[in-house]
């Protein structure tokens, strides 16, 4: 499996190129995505960061600022807008009052401790988390999504019931071939593969296998 995973990369990298992904122009920017993406669409989480944009309001102090209400109409596009608000007005009171509004300083300390630091913001959830570690904090930790698990399960990966922690679990142990910054592009940039290749091919309906750059590790029928 640890072999496949890793070829898993090189055709789907062969059929994108490096995607350079989180999107974001900050640090702070990427953790509002990661709150705002949850169950919608990127390019819906793109029309509510150009309204904060353009209301000159993205920034922790400047959403700090903002009351609920204001915050959740700037953010509409986004989908379940209240929640995200109050999701996105968690996380941004506790990097104002316990971090002086910098990610650097929320993002310090081992994975362990700043992951457990994230997960006790109420709205924030082990994807989400991990999404800003990996990305925002520059931190070693894989991101496991609904498109990881339905790639992986259509693949013999894993199976349905297999756990976030378990399928976060085999990814850092396959591929851990490299270390430092280049461990840390290859997860990013893996995540992005899993997330262009689950977007275009491995749909949850009618997938379209037969284009799919992963088409040759499916199984083969008995």
């Amino acid at each position: 499996m640890k072999r496949e995973l890793r070829e898993a990369y090189r055709l789907m990298r062969k059929e994108f190129g490096h995607r350079n992904w989180w999107p974001g122009d900050t640090a702070f920017e990427i953790c509002v995505g990661a709150i705002l993406t949850q169950n919608t669409s990127w390019k819906n989480v793109e029309h509510a960061i150009t309204n904060l944009k353009a209301a000159k309001t993205l920034s922790a102090k400047k959403i700090y600022a903002l009351n609920r209400k204001e915050l959740a109409q700037l953010i509409r596009p986004a989908g379940y807008f209240n929640i995200k608000a109050k999701r996105l007005g968690n996380f941004v009171d506790v990097l104002v009052k316990e971090h002086g509004a910098s990610i650097k300083r929320m993002m310090n300390g081992s994975t362990q401790i700043v992951r457990d630091r994230l997960l006790s913001i109420n709205g924030i959830g082990p994807e989400t988390a991990d999404s800003m570690l990996l990305y925002a904090g520059n931190q070693h930790s894989f991101v496991i999504d609904a498109y990881t698990k339905r790639i992986f399960s259509r693949h013999g990966w894993c199976n349905e019931k297999s756990g976030y922690d378990e399928l976060q679990s085999l990814c850092e142990s396959s591929l851990n071939q490299k270390s430092g910054a280049h461990q840390l592009d290859y997860w990013q940039d893996y995540h992005a593969q899993l997330v262009g290749t689950g977007n275009r091919y491995c749909k949850p309906r009618n997938p379209r296998c037969t284009e799919c750059p992963l088409k040759t590790l499916l199984p083969t029928e008995s």
